[in-house]
């Protein structure tokens, strides 16, 4: 007979997650040890065994976890006033997700190619779910530009990610902009550079 799952199952699992991901961010993944994870969470190394067959199984459940948090949280947005609003609303609801996630994104970064092709593939399908709610959003801003210009899409999308998938390796709590208003100036310089680009595009 299978063993029943205990009633704080989930609770410990979410936090040998979190313990694992500070502990993988900070020694780098590939020279931490399943001892050092145990460590790091003040548990038994048979008791990690117990949730996770493998470094590799905790290290994609890591990943696997914090993506879906990521696309749950952007989906559960509801519908904004125009397609500005909603851009500015979904970046601010990542970074706000990002919040107290740096371990989790930096090992998103970093370490996704430890893992084998098909934990890989599953969580590119959902890396693609989020950049699509965004790319949607930046294409709905300026549909006739875009739809004469499809290539510039990506380049503007993901050159958005680039502003906001480093905030945390500078950002300071406390100093400078917070991260709502980051997420605003992030926006605006997406929204004006493509307001240049449609500018140059209608000038003679």
């Amino acid at each position: 007979m299978a063993r029943p799952i205990a009633k704080d199952h989930r609770e410990k699992r979410s936090a040998i997650l979190k313990q694992a991901a500070v502990y993988f961010a900070e020694h780098g993944y590939d020279r931490a040890s399943v001892n050092g994870v145990a460590g790091a969470c003040g548990i038994s190394k048979s008791l990690i065994y117990h949730y996770y067959d493998s470094k590799e199984q905790l290290l994609f459940d890591i990943l696997h976890s914090h993506l879906t948090t990521l696309y749950d949280g952007l989906r559960a947005l509801p519908p904004a006033a125009d397609p500005e609003a909603q851009l500015r609303q979904l970046v601010r609801k990542l970074l706000q997700m990002y919040r107290g996630a740096d371990a989790e994104h930096r090992l998103q970064l970093q370490s996704t190619t430890a893992l084998p092709k098909a934990q890989r593939h599953i969580l590119a399908d959902i890396q693609r779910s989020i950049v699509k709610e965004f790319s949607e959003a930046i294409h709905a801003a300026a549909p006739q530009y875009l739809g004469q210009a499809p290539d510039h899409l990506r380049p503007l999308t993901m050159s958005l990610f680039g502003m906001v998938n480093w905030f945390y390796l500078w950002h300071q709590p406390g100093r400078g902009l917070n991260r709502e208003a980051y997420a605003d100036l992030a926006t605006e310089i997406l929204l004006g550079g493509l307001a240049r680009l449609q500018d140059q595009a209608h000038s003679p």
